[in-house]
């Protein structure tokens, strides 16, 4: 297999010059791949990487590493590709990326402040509420800004698709909700201990609205011009306590505009087009997708047979550490 190409800054162990051996684990057809390379997922992405500051460990990782201030547009073209990866990549470079992502984050521990508890980047809690956050988000913009509500079928299927994406995280099987009413008992269960310290604000602010810099116009103007759209997507607790609550005006403006700019961007090249220079990996792996050779075998894989393929553990393994994702 030939090196992985480094984009962006970034040490995915993803090619995208190397012809995909597979249909990923979801495959065409799919709810996932319809959703996940929807122009709203952008939207949706935004979302979840707001609403993970609801959690204090999370708050304190993303704090301590200071990432998203460095090089903001780094880490999330880091965080957008690899669920992109997962959702619509091969099953080697999902299970290689996933492999490398959990390396990086064995590192990422420390104290959270406010409970004076450590934190691991790792934790199955952590990542199951980034998981859930994630897919939830991007499913909520897409029925809202784009084509509506998924079939009952598809739904079923998303969520059932969910569940085995979340087995490339350290997630627990038993926790991962399996359909809308689950996730709903899920969001029902954490609301205690989600809350908000300066570290927190200071982050949701910065993602939704990020500051102005040195290589970072496009982020600043995007996303700004996505917030409202994105905040209108929340529930008013969540707003409230986040201190970014617009009126319901706001909402109601910001919903056709929003439609009529996902319209606009919904063929492959403007979606490309859109997101090449301002997050150049997440587009290597969208253009591999919508244009690249059709994969080697025309199947899909569960993780576990995935995790057996030839040279799948060492490959991802061994050449994983020679760059850092997001």
């Amino acid at each position: 297999m030939s090196e992985p190409r480094t984009t962006a800054g970034h040490g995915w162990p993803f090619d995208p010059s190397r012809r995909r051996e597979d249909h990923g684990f979801f495959g065409p057809g799919s709810p996932t791949w319809k959703v996940w390379t929807h122009p709203t997922a952008l939207l949706g992405f935004q979302r979840a990487v707001t609403l993970e500051h609801f959690d204090p460990f999370l708050t304190a990782a993303v704090a301590d590493a200071r990432g998203i201030y460095l090089d903001p547009r780094g880490r999330l073209d880091g965080t957008l590709s690899y669920f992109l990866i997962v959702a619509v990549g091969d099953t080697r470079s999902a299970i290689e990326t996933s492999e490398l992502l959990m390396r990086v984050h064995a590192k990422a521990t420390g104290i959270e402040p406010i409970s004076g508890r450590r934190y691991s980047a790792n934790n199955p809690d952590s990542q199951l509420w980034i998981h859930v956050t994630g897919w939830h988000s991007v499913l909520k913009c897409y029925e809202m800004f784009g084509p509506g509500p998924l079939t009952e079928v598809e739904e079923t299927q998303y969520w059932a698709d969910c569940a085995v994406a979340a087995e490339l995280q350290t997630c627990r099987a038993a926790d991962v909700p399996r359909s809308r009413a689950e996730v709903h008992e899920y969001f029902d269960a954490v609301r205690s201990r989600l809350c908000v310290s300066e570290s927190a604000l200071e982050g949701m602010h910065y993602l939704l609205r990020t500051r102005a810099g040195k290589g970072r116009l496009a982020l600043w103007a995007m996303s700004r011009a996505m917030a409202p759209a994105t905040i209108a997507t929340l529930p008013k607790w969540m707003r409230e306590l986040g201190g970014f609550d617009q009126p319901v005006l706001v909402d109601r403006a910001v919903t056709p505009f929003a439609r009529a700019a996902v319209r606009a961007t919904s063929t492959p090249r403007v979606e490309l087009a859109v997101i090449r220079r301002l997050l150049p990996m997440t587009h290597s792996v969208l253009d591999q997708h919508f244009n690249g050779a059709p994969p080697e075998r025309a199947e899909t894989l569960t993780p576990a047979a995935a995790r057996e393929l030839p040279g799948a553990r060492s490959g991802g393994r061994q050449r994983g550490l020679a760059g850092r994702p997001g």
